[in-house]
Formats: C-alpha cells, structure tokens, sequence
C-alpha cells in the first residue's frame, strides 16, 4: 500500500477551541445562574413529604403489631416494617435538603432535590 507522504494538513482554527492565553475559550453554557439553583421543586417536596408520613404511619403500625397492641400475624408486622423503611428513608432525607435549603444553611441548595 502506497505511503500518503503529500497530504497536506490544516490546523483547525484556535479561536473557536481555546483563547489567546492558551486556556479554554469562554463557554456561556457554564455561567453561574444563582436563579436555577434557587427554584423550588415543589412536586419533589410534596412526594417526600408523603413519603416520610407513610413510612411514619407504616413504621407505627409495625411497632404496634409486634408489641401485641394490634392483633395481628408477625410476618404481617415485618412486612410494614420493611415497608416502612424503604418508604421513610428516602421521604427523610429529600425532606431535611429541602429544610436546610429552605433555612440557608451552608452547603444546601434546592438543586440538590432532583425535580420532578
């Protein structure tokens, strides 16, 4: 096979790649916008809200069937409980983001909420 020794290169234009310093060029998809990070999720707050009150009301119902205050079988007991864990864990932990964000403690930004 023959060698292409006569291909003539062009460098690609420096100015849409990189600027003057040897740096990146400017890119306004990376500019900070304080307003984007500051909207309220409200869909995704409302459903950690019901999820912490459901895994409450399931984690209760567990408790009080295994203590004997409601009639019922073990095995029905274990199944609220680890209902309830699955359901509170996550309504827990979306539900303290929004609080903190909400109280602007350092660190926590709605953003960090997927929305919804």
């Amino acid at each position: 096979m023959a060698s292409r020794r006569h291909v003539r290169y062009t460098p690609l234009a420096s100015v849409d790649d990189y600027d003057g310093n040897g740096g990146r060029a400017y890119d306004p998809r990376f500019d900070y916008t304080p307003k984007s990070f500051d909207r309220i999720p409200w869909k995704s707050i409302l459903l950690a809200l019901f999820l912490l009150f459901l895994g409450s009301l399931l984690l209760f119902l567990s408790f009080f069937i295994l203590t004997g205050h409601m009639p019922a079988d073990n095995s029905q007991a274990y199944g609220l409980l680890a209902l309830g864990i699955l359901s509170f864990l996550p309504g827990f932990y979306e539900t303290r983001i929004a609080y903190y964000s909400w109280r602007g403690a350092k660190g926590y930004r709605f953003s960090s909420i997927p929305d919804y």
